[in-house]
């Protein structure tokens, strides 16, 4: 199948003679970076594409079907709608947006059961509630009453796979299903997917950008490489011996959790050098347990930079008749942070990491304890000296296309912190520091006069580190900031993220529930559980042995591990 969008010259070929099979029982990983064509794919097998036919450039799509062929390609829009669901469903990567706000999780099932099948209203609710204790959801009565922003992402996600089953599809599509997940839910979601897929006997096509990530599940692997199908045999025939180079750096770009690496692997240093394989990569980059030790102490006989005591966040959540939860978000955190550190914070989700970040710039103000910066208060700094404290404290958020205004061009984002600062004494001036500083981001100066929407959503991250340096920051949080990249622009940014360490003089926390990811960039690690402290110490302790069940249960989450 060959599929271009656009009209005329300016018609882009998205999808190059793509030939897959799924045969009946099979979980089939279909991998590769943004952009690849992985979804394309997926949309046009379920026909959600407009106007498909006139971008198909050649191909057919076959569905088999009780011994009948069936073109997928020949349907109309409401023959298709028949098979939507009842023979081919559809797990979304983001369920927060495929899942509608305004109506309750059990309403939504409802609709897809009410649409295929001439059910009573009893049948239909106890059959809603069957699909979600078949994925495992606690309290189904509840789940069933519940808005999707009343759950967690774990759940909600539960709550597509409910749907998607719910009419006992025989071809499951999930693209991308755990993505923006913990690694113990992911871990949890993927072996669901699996168990379901293998009782049902469902064919399933599994989207992922992340080989580790399929490795236990899938049956056959597919690379796909600008539209273009790479690589296609069996998982073990693939782990064992890569072929193409492409395959080879996707494997090696993901940190490997018994390597302590200088740098991360990238797409481009295996397709500039196609004779490079992983473990020579392993062997120029590794980083000997006595260098480590040798930074160490060095690291940590200084003064530290900032200090945070017994700080605790405490909110009131007040119901429509008025009862008050309370909720601690954080109880009596206290840690140090030392110049020139890379301090890794993980959890969960809800275990209060991103609430500790907001507490240290003063986003959110603690209802207990002290965060000293330089050995002052922060409280007081922001009385006597607001400015000077938020340049020193700078953060790069999760997802860089919100967290960038699509009304401004990039130089404008840049230059605009730099005068609100006092940095530069003219917009000449703070244009040649922004154009310097896209430069040392991995971007060019000629970047200063596009918007956002035109950079890939690595760039855009690195427009955010951009925006970050131009305060000259003594510290900076970087809040999962890599989690939502493809692992070879993740494994770039982190590499950016070292280098300028170095160069700039910075001290990072790192917020993440990617432990492998940690265990590459930091120098230090702190496990948050329940608002609390669990256990903390170097990456090569906490994860040989590890104190707490829950510190295990994080990392034998990790996937490949």
């Amino acid at each position: 199948m060959s599929l271009s969008f656009g009209e005329g010259s300016n018609r882009t070929q998205v999808l190059k003679n793509v030939d897959l099979r799924l045969k009946k029982g099979e979980l089939l990983a279909l991998i590769g970076e943004s952009s690849s064509g992985k979804s394309v794919t997926s949309l046009t097998a379920m026909q959600l594409i407009p106007n498909l036919s006139s971008l198909l450039d050649s191909g057919e799509i076959w569905y088999y079907k009780d011994g009948e062929k069936i073109g997928l390609h020949l349907l109309s829009e409401k023959e298709m709608q028949a098979f939507r669901s009842k023979e081919i469903a559809m797990i979304f990567q983001e369920p927060m947006t495929a899942l509608n706000p305004a109506m309750t999780c059990g309403k939504q099932v409802l609709e897809v059961l009410n649409q295929h099948f001439n059910l009573s209203k009893t049948a239909a609710f106890e059959r809603c509630l069957e699909l979600f204790e078949s994925v495992e959801l606690p309290n189904p009565d509840r789940i069933y009453n519940s808005y999707p922003h009343q759950l967690s992402g774990g759940q909600k996600q539960r709550v597509m796979i409910a749907m998607a089953l719910s009419c006992n599809p025989k071809v499951l599509i999930a693209d991308e299903p755990t993505t923006a997940l913990d690694v113990t839910v992911q871990k949890e979601v993927l072996e669901l997917i699996k168990s379901l897929q293998k009782k049902h006997d469902m064919a399933c096509l599994f989207i992922s950008h992340d080989l580790e990530l399929v490795r236990e599940v899938a049956d056959s692997i597919a690379v796909m490489q600008k539209g273009v199908l790479v690589e296609n045999k069996s998982a073990k025939g693939l782990f064992d011996k890569p072929e193409h180079s492409y395959t080879k750096a996707l494997l090696a770009c993901r940190p490997n959790m018994n390597k302590n690496l200088k740098s991360l692997a990238t797409v481009s240093d295996f397709l500039e050098n196609t004779d490079l394989d992983i473990n020579s990569f392993y062997k120029q980059n590794e980083r000997s347990l006595s260098e480590l030790q040798s930074t160490r102490s060095l690291l940590y006989k200084q003064n530290s930079i900032l200090e945070i005591q017994n700080l605790s966040k405490t909110y009131q959540d007040s119901s429509f008749f008025g009862k008050k939860t309370i909720v601690k978000a954080l109880n009596n955190v206290s840690l140090s942070l030392y110049k020139g550190e890379s301090l890794g914070v993980v959890g969960e989700s809800g275990c209060g990491k991103s609430t500790l970040s907001k507490c240290i710039v003063q986003l959110e103000k603690q209802s207990a304890g002290e965060i000293l910066l330089d050995g002052e208060s922060i409280l007081n700094l922001l009385s006597t000296d607001p400015l000077n404290f938020r340049k020193s404290v700078q953060m790069i958020f999760q997802d860089p296309a919100s967290a960038l205004n699509p009304k401004m061009k990039v130089g404008i984002i840049l230059t605009e912190v730099m005068q609100v600062h006092g940095i530069g004494l003219s917009f000449p001036d703070r244009r040649i520091r922004a154009e310097n500083l896209l430069c040392k981001v991995g971007l060019l100066a000629e970047h200063f006069n596009r918007y956002p929407h035109e950079f890939s959503g690595g760039q855009k991250q690195r427009i955010g580190i951009a925006r970050a340096l131009a305060l000259e920051p003594k510290i900076i949080i970087c809040d999962e900031s890599v989690s939502a990249l493809d692992v070879s622009v993740q494994a770039q940014v982190l590499n950016l993220l070292n280098e300028l360490k170095h160069s700039f003089d910075l001290t990072y926390i790192f917020i993440s529930h990617d432990l492998s990811v940690v265990k590459h960039f930091c120098d230090r690690i702190i496990v948050l559980n329940n608002g609390e402290i669990e256990e903390e110490g170097f990456p090569e302790d906490l994860f040989d042995k590890p104190k707490s069940a829950y510190t295990k249960r994080l990392i034998e989450a990790i996937p490949g591990n």
